[in-house]
């Protein structure tokens, strides 16, 4: 049976003394993707890890990195993240002056480009570039912190961009990070969202295939 959407849960809300042992127990939960959240301190207030850790990371889990730069001018590291094992790179628009030009770099390195918007950011900043890339996130809380409330106001954000890429004849995934949960999961889809990123509400209950089925049904209970 094909699964509702993707759960790329946020290895932000793992217990970072032991994040080796968290990717084998998402593997084994029947996890496809984690959410890696990298923090500078400058563009949000709050500093997580680098291409290092991601690099150790990589050697020890066949999970599909879904990496989230919340960095100023995150131009300067994109190929020390895709050496370092990333397999899709989602930049912020408003980190960067050159939109674009990171995105394309991206893609030459030979990973999937993503572009993610803040809460206030209007669907404009990414509209021309859609379809350059494989997906773009929509933030619904600001960034930084996790064990953050959904904004309501993200759920129009979310049908919009879905109506826009539709109109267009695309492809792109729409990603949505913030609040999420098996309540609001079945609303998420609806608006469009297909991958959906979950911090402490997935890592706050474990076991994680349980928690991971919770979310699928939730999907499935709304859809019938």
């Amino acid at each position: 049976m094909k699964e509702p959407f993707i759960l790329s849960p946020s290895l932000l809300s793992a217990d970072f003394g032991r994040l080796a042992e968290e990717l084998d127990a998402l593997e084994d939960a029947g996890l496809t993707w984690v959410h890696l959240d990298v923090m500078d301190g400058l563009f949000v207030p709050n500093i997580t890890f680098g291409p290092p850790i991601i690099k150790r990371l990589r050697q020890k889990s066949r999970l599909f990195f879904d990496t989230h730069l919340m960095i100023e001018r995150p131009e300067r590291y994109l190929a020390e993240f895709r050496d370092a094992g990333a397999d899709l790179i989602c930049v912020h628009a408003e980190a960067t002056a050159h939109l674009e030009r990171a995105c394309a770099e991206i893609a030459r390195l030979g990973a999937r480009p993503a572009v993610a918007l803040n809460p206030a950011t209007p669907l404009s900043a990414v509209e021309y570039l859609l379809p350059q890339l494989d997906m773009v996130l929509v933030m619904s809380v600001n960034p930084g912190f996790g064990g953050q409330s959904f904004i309501p106001f993200c759920m129009d954000k979310i049908r919009d961009l879905r109506a826009m890429i539709r109109k267009r004849g695309l492809v792109t995934h729409i990603q949505v990070d913030g609040g999420v949960t098996p309540d609001n999961t079945p609303a998420l889809l609806a608006a469009g969202a297909d991958i959906l990123v979950s911090g402490s509400a997935f890592f706050g209950h474990p076991p994680y295939g349980e928690r991971l089925r919770t979310f699928y049904a939730a999907a499935r209970a709304e859809s019938t």
